[in-house]
């Protein structure tokens, strides 16, 4: 993985106007900030940046506004946040207000660059989007990645490059044909990948399993098939199961259904939706004898305290292993923080389709563009 230039290697930033490109996009409720980590985790470079001299101006983008401005999604309460914690740092208007912002339109660039001497890209989990503000900029300014976009460069790229063995992969979510490269990519340089999540049913039926009404994508059973065929024991499933029963509805407990364990076979009219204790204690064991880990994907619908438990006990087991630990994002940070356990892991990343996307392809349109190489 090529490395990109950092903040040292800018010229001279005093009493220059630097525009900072972070990645605000808070959880909002009711208008006010739910988790303000993304604006913290900016401050470091923020912090060098004014320390050096510099009149830092930042924007971002938040929500999708569909190119025109929409109340919903002002930045309004993020500014005021900023201003706590930065004080005379500006922020800009919500960058997807204008259509250019993702259309990459040159002269959207333009008049985002005017006035300014130099660029920062600190937003790394939109740096996988060729947007006006990610790849114009470099184009047309001195520019360098901010502190955080640096170390999440270097965490995953050592993981593609140098991990230290046994490194073992856990992936969920909900469908193979979403991860199907990052699967490809991980069984590339790791030693074993746990499949959980509702994409694990999948390769159960790869396998001739029965898995009753569990989410299923017909179309990427011999695709699962074939991954079993060529990496055999690397490739780990599920040995058993938690199950809603009959009549059940997710996030209802009311409802009614029951809620057993089963084994990797599940009858008809029943839905897998969890790991097993089974599973969840052999992904432990493997977890716990890891020197290097990465998770992306919670193993079941952990947000209904049904089926909490196959994501909690993941979640542990990668908080307590002393091997470095790597969550990818999304809802796996989610889930760490659910748990209180965002605080034991090693690197929490700030970009779940990012991260995923430079494991998988080992560069980025924004890294790409910081090195002055990005090509539409």
């Amino acid at each position: 993985m090529t490395a990109v230039p950092t903040l040292e290697d800018l010229p001279p930033v005093a009493g220059k106007r630097v525009l900072l490109r972070a990645d605000f996009n808070v959880p909002l409720r009711d208008g006010e900030i739910a988790d303000d980590l993304r604006i913290r985790a900016a401050l470091p470079t923020i912090e060098w940046l004014r320390g050096q001299g510099a009149d830092v101006v930042a924007s971002t983008h938040l929500g999708r506004p569909k190119g025109k401005p929409d109340p919903r999604y002002s930045v309004a309460p993020v500014r005021a946040r900023l201003a706590e914690l930065a004080p005379g740092v500006e922020l800009l208007e919500n960058l997807r207000y204008d259509p250019g912002e993702e259309a990459n339109d040159p002269a959207f660039v333009a008049r985002l660059i005017e006035g300014f001497d130099a660029y920062v890209n600190d937003a790394f989990g939109a740096s996988h989007r060729a947007h006006a503000s990610i790849v114009g900029p470099p184009q047309f300014l001195p520019s360098a990645a901010g502190r955080l976009l640096a170390r999440e460069v270097e965490v995953l790229g050592g993981l593609r490059s140098n991990p230290r063995r046994p490194f073992v992969a856990i992936l969920g979510g909900a469908k193979v044909s979403d991860k199907l490269e990052v699967i490809e990519a991980l069984l590339a340089v790791a030693d074993s990948v746990l499949i959980g999540g509702g994409m694990c049913f999948t390769f159960l039926a790869a396998q001739d399993a029965s898995v009753g009404d569990s989410l299923l994508e017909d179309d990427m059973v011999d695709t699962c098939r074939a991954l079993l065929d060529e990496h055999g024991r690397r490739l780990v499933l599920p040995i058993d199961i938690t199950a809603l029963g009959p009549g059940g509805e997710l996030m209802k407990p009311q409802a009614g259904g029951d809620v057993r364990q089963l084994g990797a076979e599940i009858p008809a009219g029943w839905k897998g939706v969890d790991i097993g204790p089974g599973t969840a204690a052999d992904f432990g064991d493997r977890i716990a004898e890891a020197r290097t880990v990465f998770w992306n994907g919670p193993m079941g619908v952990f947000e209904d305290p049904r089926f909490e438990a196959g994501t909690r006990a993941v979640a542990q087991a990668v908080a307590d292993t002393a091997g470095f630990t790597v969550v990818g994002g999304g809802d796996s940070a989610a889930a760490l923080a659910q748990f209180g356990l965002d605080d034991e892991v090693d690197h929490v990343s700030t970009g779940g389709g990012a991260s995923l996307e430079l494991l998988e392809q080992g560069d980025l349109p924004g890294l790409a563009a910081l090195r002055g190489e990005w090509k539409a």
